[in-house]
């Protein structure tokens, strides 16, 4: 089971949702190769509820992921900053993901994030599998907080955009972290679009369809992270495309329509 960690579901966490956007880049996941990922989008993109109502109406529940008509598995998720810099990623239920979001309206904006510690309180609460997102990317600061709040958490990100910036330095400190913790490490493209997806995932020995499976599945090993070889070029290749669709939407361009428009 080939499985990507950190994704997201739009462009940008500014921009107005769109299911046409959104079917495409699911439907280049499968064609990457993926069987699932974990839709961690950011907390406070626009339109969050949105995006889950309309994953939810076009596809069946099988344990917590929700499953396309292509065969892709999306374990609902969210993607979430802390005061002291950095962000936390998280994956659940889509009945828990929406409720942890609806609870956090008040702490969306920079100066109102919560601390690392009542973001965890208010995650434990829940069903969810907690974990921290590219714990070594400036200016993320969570891998200084105390050891015994670190430990609260599930697992650590080994970034695809961070690895193919710096491959060395970034799988030294986040394996080295894991390490001490006594956490697993695994691996997301952290895509906004498709041209990152496949850069780096994680494949599983076993299929499964719930947080705690996954977890279990983690915890015993029976996973590898595979990253590709053309990451790096991956990775600038989306950097060059998100900026260049953002710059589209500003002048008023329909960038969805330009991206899935077919060739005649």
């Amino acid at each position: 089971m080939r499985l990507d960690f950190h994704t997201h579901g739009k462009l940008a966490k500014k921009l107005p949702f769109s299911a046409q956007y959104t079917d495409w880049l699911f439907a280049e996941a499968k064609n990457a190769g993926l069987d699932a990922l974990c839709l961690t989008e950011h907390f406070n993109t626009l339109g969050f509820a949105e995006v889950y109502g309309y994953i939810a109406s076009v596809s069946r529940r099988e344990g917590d992921a929700l499953v396309l008509e292509n065969g892709l598995m999306v374990f609902p998720g969210m993607e979430t900053d802390v005061a002291e810099g950095g962000h936390i990623l998280c994956a659940g239920p889509l009945e828990a993901i929406l409720e942890l979001n609806s609870r956090l309206e008040p702490h969306k904006t920079p100066g109102r994030f919560l601390p690392f510690a009542e973001l965890m309180d208010l995650f434990e609460q829940y069903p969810v599998l907690v974990g921290c997102g590219h714990p070594f990317r400036a200016p993320g600061r969570v891998p200084e907080l105390p050891d015994e709040q670190l430990r609260r958490l599930k697992f650590l990100d080994l970034n695809g955009k961070d690895l193919a910036l710096d491959r060395e330095r970034t799988e030294a400190l986040t394996r080295a972290l894991g390490e001490r913790l006594d956490l697993p490490v695994v691996s997301g493209s952290d895509t906004h679009q498709a041209v990152q997806y496949g850069c780096v995932s994680t494949v599983f020995e076993r299929d499964f369809s719930t947080v705690g499976d996954m977890y279990a599945e983690m915890l015993a090993g029976r996973y590898r992270i595979e990253l590709a070889a053309d990451a790096a070029f991956r990775v600038r290749t989306a950097a060059i495309l998100k900026r260049s669709l953002k710059e589209i939407h500003a002048l008023g361009g329909d960038y969805v329509q330009i991206l899935t428009a077919r060739s005649a």
